[in-house]
């Protein structure tokens, strides 16, 4: 679908765990592919991490009609081969995002998996043991992707892809125990300071749809139990319209 009226429409949808026996995602890349100019996959695309389940994905998306952008996600890392599942991907013609950035008709995207930590006061401060500050340092260092990635954009519209959340808000409704493992607040950063126009995150299955960060800028859970909760009947793809700045049609 060609963008029209200098508008970008973006396409996003989080936590397919998909496989050599999960249903076909025909369906939703062609909905995709009729309602809009880039589809966005934020993280846990695969179940467990295998090859054989990028492959398996790979064969889906080789047939989607517009540019898909990717992040991995925790579940894309449990089997220690998330550089082949990368690579497979990428032969597919996904672009996948590890603190990288592109330009798709005027719109900037920067994407990283981000990590846990937790939200506002509560979150974990790097003091104690090596494994504490190793965890928090983690979460740092995707924070410092992030804002790299976003530095390089010289787009007036930016839209951030995640796994985890830079927000509480999207994760509430799942127990409070866990939010330190859904995301981080160091991920909000980047996303005010540079006047991101949107966000997008998964994992957070029983989390809230929508949220804001503290300068307002919109965060969307596009957990595909979130999704299919909000309209059951519905394609799980959450769209919205991007204003482009230019349509340059190129990606860098």
């Amino acid at each position: 679908m060609a963008p029209t009226d200098g508008v970008v429409r973006v396409a996003a949808v989080a936590d397919i765990h998909f496989g050599p026996r999960s249903e076909s995602l025909q369906p939703l890349l062609a909905h995709a592919a009729q309602h809009a100019d880039v589809l966005l996959l934020c993280g846990d695309i695969t179940n467990r991490g295998l090859p054989e389940e990028a492959e398996a994905l790979a064969k889906e998306l080789r047939t989607v009609k517009v540019p898909v952008l990717a992040v991995l996600g925790n579940h894309d890392f449990e089997s220690n081969q998330h550089k082949e599942v990368t690579e497979i991907l990428n032969q597919a013609g996904v672009k996948m995002l590890d603190g990288d950035s592109v330009e798709i008709n005027g719109v900037g995207f920067a994407g990283v998996k981000g990590f846990g930590g937790g939200f506002g006061k509560r979150a974990l401060a790097s003091f104690g043991e090596p494994s504490i500050k190793a965890f928090v340092h983690e979460t740092l260092d995707e924070m410092l992707k992030l804002e790299a990635a976003l530095a390089r954009l010289k787009t007036e519209a930016k839209v951030v892809l995640l796994h985890y959340s830079p927000i509480q808000a999207t994760v509430e409704g799942e127990p409070a125990d866990i939010f330190p493992f859904l995301g981080s607040s160091h991920l909000e950063e980047p996303l005010n300071r540079y006047e991101v126009t949107a966000a997008f995150h998964g994992h957070a299955h029983l989390g809230h749809a929508e949220g804001k960060t503290r300068d307002g800028i919109p965060v969307y859970n596009v957990a595909e139990h979130v999704l299919r909760a909000a309209q059951p009947n519905a394609i799980p793809l959450k769209i919205i319209d991007i204003p482009a700045t230019q349509l340059s049609g190129t990606a860098n």
